[in-house]
């Protein structure tokens, strides 16, 4: 399995529009970068290749990964047309999402506990969202809707017509038939000129135009995970989920 991560934003809501902070993934949290984190889970539980989609800073990116990963386990594409949209990162990937293997996405800004991830990896769904049910909603939440136990919607902005609905932490996983088509969604939104799209809007286009029950779920609510997009969400991460996440492990803060 090969993982796509998208790295190239330059976090506009955390640090400001015109700002030169380091990318979020170098965010450290207990001493450790969120890409030494991502890197340490994903070599851990088997993971091919990670294939990363820099622009802001690419430099810093690099020299974290020389650091922390081994030899030859991530790879990166540069997308210059980074501080225009995401689902142009998303794009830059396009050859990966056509590899024919199978697929995982995964955004960059999450501090999480290694299940959130591991249950995906090894879930029985070859394509399969993560939810938790536990959240605050509002408009911010990207979120994942179900009606009689299957998947109907997915984003910020979702329709009434379901039973259950829960947030998604950024992580999905793909068959190879499903990246490609998930490849064609964002081709068409690039195309048109639809920039103001999200690369979940793609996503959520391939999830609601193929047959019920295509999509599985893993269910991770009461696993310690946050997004990190504005001031606050670092401030929560961490005073509330690394403890959380270091007391379940069975680690001390350093």
């Amino acid at each position: 399995m090969k993982v796509v991560m998208l790295a190239a934003g330059v976090g506009r809501r955390l640090h400001g529009d015109e700002n030169d902070e380091r990318p979020k993934a170098l965010l450290r949290f207990d001493g450790r970068t969120l890409l030494a984190r991502h890197i340490e889970c994903l070599q851990g539980n088997g993971i091919d290749e990670l294939v990363m989609v820099v622009g802001h800073r690419k430099e810093d990116l690099l020299a974290e990964i020389d650091m922390v990963a081994s030899a030859g386990f991530v790879r990166t594409l540069f997308n210059p047309r980074y501080k225009e949209s995401p689902i142009l990162s998303l794009g830059t990937a396009d050859e990966v999402l056509r590899s024919g293997e199978d697929i995982m996405f995964m955004d960059a800004d999450v501090l999480y506990h290694p299940d959130v991830l591991a249950r995906l990896i090894h879930s029985s769904h070859q394509n399969c969202f993560t939810i938790d049910y536990e959240f605050e909603n509002g408009d911010e939440p990207v979120k994942l809707c179900l009606r009689d136990g299957e998947l109907v919607d997915f984003g910020k902005q979702v329709t009434g017509d379901y039973h259950k609905i829960g947030e998604w932490p950024g992580f999905m996983r793909m068959s190879p038939e499903i990246a490609v088509k998930v490849a064609d969604a964002v081709q068409v939104h690039i195309d048109e000129d639809n920039l103001t799209a999200t690369y979940e809007t793609a996503m959520c286009d391939v999830l609601v135009s193929e047959p019920l029950g295509t999509f599985g779920y893993e269910d991770i609510t009461g696993i310690p995970w946050t997004e990190i997009d504005f001031p606050e969400d670092v401030t929560y991460a961490e005073e509330v989920i690394l403890p959380r996440i270091l007391e379940s492990l069975g680690e001390k803060s350093r």
